[in-house]
């Protein structure tokens, strides 16, 4: 028997972190002595790795300063994480979609711009540690769009491309999933336009956890 594979990316999909990835973003800038990032810009580049994305926010900058801001990023989240003020709420209705997968017998997975530390620690605080088999992130992987840490999901779960959905709120998710073979489902609660979803190729894009459940378990 076939196995069903739906991968999650997890900032602006599973969770809203927003508020803190700006505000860290904010520490770091200010550290460093860089003017003040546009907080659109910087939701824009949620779902990147963190290297990356400060390479898009600050394309001007030396090597080393991009490297200064990445280090402050990493301690001023970290920081906030371990002060316990950190927020990142599941979206209403995550939760149910989750389990009515999983009890659809979809295996579940996780390809996310964070850290391994970072997404243990989110799945950790919202409960979910037990139902993911595959945790991919950018410590072990190339930054999105690249197809690396949705391959080694599929690998991990003995799951082929075509049994496959990605569903991720950017059009990161939407280029890695097509790089990948898989099937790439938006959602709009996240930091890219459901327009910008559809243009980069989704197949389709969820207004709410519920549509998202149906289209998958449709599949």
């Amino acid at each position: 028997m076939s196995v069903r594979l739906a991968v999650f990316d997890c900032d602006g999909t599973l969770v809203d972190g927003q508020a803190a990835v700006c505000d860290s973003m904010e520490v770091a800038f200010a550290e460093v002595g860089l003017p003040q990032p546009d907080r659109n810009a910087v939701r824009r580049i949620v779902g990147l790795s963190l290297l990356q994305a400060v390479r898009q926010l600050v394309p001007e900058a030396e090597h080393e300063t991009t490297l200064e801001v990445v280090e402050a990023y990493k301690a001023s989240f970290r920081a906030t994480r371990e002060s316990g003020a950190l927020r990142e709420p599941l979206y209403p209705g995550i939760r149910e979609t989750l389990h009515a997968l999983r009890d659809a017998g979809w295996s579940l997975a996780v390809a996310t711009g964070k850290s391994d530390r970072g997404l243990i620690a989110t799945l950790a605080a919202n409960d979910l540690s037990d139902l993911f088999e595959s945790l991919q992130t950018a410590d072990r992987h190339p930054s999105k769009p690249h197809p690396a840490m949705l391959e080694a999901a599929l690998i991990e779960c003995g799951a082929q491309a075509s049994d496959a959905v990605m569903i991720g709120d950017t059009s990161f998710d939407i280029d890695m999933a097509k790089c990948a073979g898989v099937a790439p489902i938006g959602v709009a609660w996240g930091y890219h336009e459901p327009a910008e979803l559809l243009r980069a190729g989704a197949v389709s894009v969820a207004n709410a956890p519920k549509q998202l459940t149906e289209l998958i378990l449709a599949r």
